[in-house]
């Protein structure tokens, strides 16, 4: 269905109507092990010489069905769905890179990720480059160096950085480097990395897939051969989506299109109201002419997301003043869910970093994540114009 929208591809590809059953709603396989009438039929099952299930770590009909369909929202021919986003994040990296490999990555991504390559990759021999994401010029150097696999968040969290997705692939791709995009923050809906030039796409499923802050996961969408070698990675460690949690995702991908086209508005319209209050001293938000590479967001992104972030006047004091006072958003360290949520990458993104190494990462401790819900608009705007008028 190329040509239908994005809240009829939420909800019609890959659904049928179940043939045993026939049920509208996929039913959830909830086995572990999957029988055979004979040790032929079983044995090339297991072996792929014919279609089929063994045992729920390595696949499942749920999961399955899960990993289609946001395969075919991002336009790949295949993927693999994970407990979480970081397992499906850490699984890559580990199934792509070797001992005496270098990669590239950017400083402000995700503090799970940021960590990735500052201590653990580099335990197993593996050369990491983590470059200012704001200077293209360095990220292109560090890419002509040597590069094995470049990896890019945009928008970054908690940031809203953006990276030209189609130039660092041209420029990693002359080097002969695999290219994986963080999409979490853009969803299908906003952005298709592999139509840009990537190479893989990782998801926390968790945030905007899941939408409802109930089912943990993560995907990795690609070519068969990529997303094979990641699987592979995937079934020895034992990191597999279970078939509960695809089912939940599966139910939430029908409602994609329609929470992201509502998050998208609310969030434009918020960060325009919060750039001309006196107490807030800027704001990150890919969707306002004001970003640094709004150009670039708007030649890429068909939507500029549910996520910004905005800066306080008066620091960490001045956040813990004013959060508490919000009666419309939850205090929590998730995103991308029907209901607006917020916090500081202290208690949230980078929670794990030291505050110099948040300083380092270009974070401020003024620093307020705001993940837009589908709440009117009005009532999100009255919220925080009190929060901010008590506060003061």
């Amino acid at each position: 269905m190329p040509d239908a929208g994005p809240s009829t591809r939420s909800v019609h590809l890959t659904e049928s109507v179940d043939p045993a059953t026939r049920a509208v709603v996929p039913p959830i396989v909830a086995n572990a092990a999957f029988a055979y009438p004979d040790v032929d039929t079983w044995r090339d099952v297991a072996l792929g010489r014919a279609d089929g299930h063994i045992y729920s770590r390595n696949s499942n009909p749920t999961t399955d069905r899960l990993e289609a369909k946001v395969a075919a929202l991002e336009g790949a021919a295949a993927a693999t769905s994970f407990t979480t986003g970081m397992a499906a994040i850490s699984s890559t990296l580990l199934a792509l890179l070797s001992s005496g490999q270098r990669a590239v990555s950017v400083k402000d991504a995700y503090g799970g990720t940021y960590l990735l390559f500052t201590e653990v990759l580099p335990r197993f021999g593996i050369e990491c480059v983590v470059v200012d994401t704001s200077d293209q010029e360095a990220l292109e150097a560090a890419i002509a160096e040597g590069c094995d696999l470049l990896y890019l968040e945009t928008p970054t969290n908690p940031t809203l950085k953006v990276l030209d997705i189609e130039a660092c692939a041209a420029r990693a791709h002359e080097v002969g480097a695999t290219v994986v995009v963080d999409n979490t923050f853009s969803t299908p809906i906003n952005q298709r990395p592999l139509d840009l030039g990537a190479d893989l796409v990782v998801h926390s499923a968790t945030k905007f897939l899941g939408g409802h802050g109930d089912v943990l996961g993560g995907l990795v969408c690609g070519s068969e051969e990529l997303v094979g070698r990641v699987y592979h990675y995937r079934e020895i460690a034992g990191t597999g989506l279970d078939a509960a949690a695809a089912a939940l995702l599966l139910r939430s991908l029908k409602t994609l299109g329609l929470r992201i086209e509502r998050q998208n508005a609310n969030a434009m319209a918020i960060a325009r109201w919060l750039e001309d209050h006196p107490r807030v001293s800027a704001v990150h938000y890919p969707g306002l002419e004001s970003h640094p590479r709004h150009d670039v967001a708007a030649r890429q992104m068909s939507g500029f997301g549910g996520m910004f972030s905005f800066e306080l006047e008066g620091g960490f004091d001045a956040v813990r003043e004013v959060l508490p006072r919000l009666r419309y958003a939850y205090l929590a360290a998730n995103l991308g869910q029907v209901e607006t949520i917020v916090g500081p990458p202290a208690t949230t993104s980078h929670v794990e970093l030291t505050l110099e190494e948040r300083a380092e990462a270009g974070i401020p401790e003024g620093l307020i994540r705001y993940s837009a819900g589908i709440e009117d608009v009005d009532d999100l705007i009255a919220d925080l114009a009190q929060a901010l008028e008590e506060a003061a």
